[in-house]
């Protein structure tokens, strides 16, 4: 079974909801930097740092990180390992720091992103932004302060973020249709 859980309407209601929240938080993110993870969170983050300008006028520190090898997983596998350009030209230490991610289903994407951000220095902060928080099967406790939306899905399932020219959809898939 395949089925959209969520529309680019409803989507752009959430990204807006966010901003506002973001900016209620961060004001004008003077001190505050978006961190959006490689490769799924970097339409999402754009996505945001583009609707806080459109909104608020703000113009947020912005980078992009990869944390190929800050994997658990990363050496489980005989295939080559090709990481992907990191775009993080400032410094972290002392901001308050927003890692962007598309869905949080287990965790370990962010563990390994908070492994990655260590190696640039220390934040004042970090805080969690997801657009989809599946709420089961969490291997490590980590949960997201910026909520686009809850869903509840079986393990087997598959969500899948599809953005087509700044446009989302959100879908369930079934694992026999991944």
């Amino acid at each position: 079974m395949k089925r959209v859980i969520l529309d680019y309407k409803k989507v752009d209601l959430m990204l807006t909801r966010m901003c506002h929240e973001l900016v209620e938080k961060h004001n004008s993110f003077e001190n505050s930097a978006i961190i959006a993870l490689q490769p799924r969170g970097i339409l999402l983050g754009n996505a945001i740092k583009n609707k806080l300008k459109e909104l608020f006028n703000v113009d947020a520190t912005y980078g992009e990180l990869d944390t190929t090898f800050h994997r658990d997983d990363f050496r489980r596998t005989n295939k080559p390992l090709i990481p992907n350009a990191m775009t993080m030209n400032f410094p972290i230490e002392g901001k308050h720091l927003i890692i962007i991610d598309d869905v949080l289903f287990t965790g370990r994407s962010i563990r390994a992103a908070l492994d990655a951000i260590n190696d640039y220095g220390r934040p004042a902060s970090v805080e969690l932004l997801t657009l989809i928080n599946r709420k089961y099967k969490r291997e490590v406790p980590i949960h997201p302060d910026y909520i686009g939306e809850h869903v509840d899905s079986r393990t087997d399932d598959f969500v899948k973020v599809d953005w087509k020219e700044e446009q989302c959809k959100i879908w369930i898939i079934t694992e026999e249709e991944k």
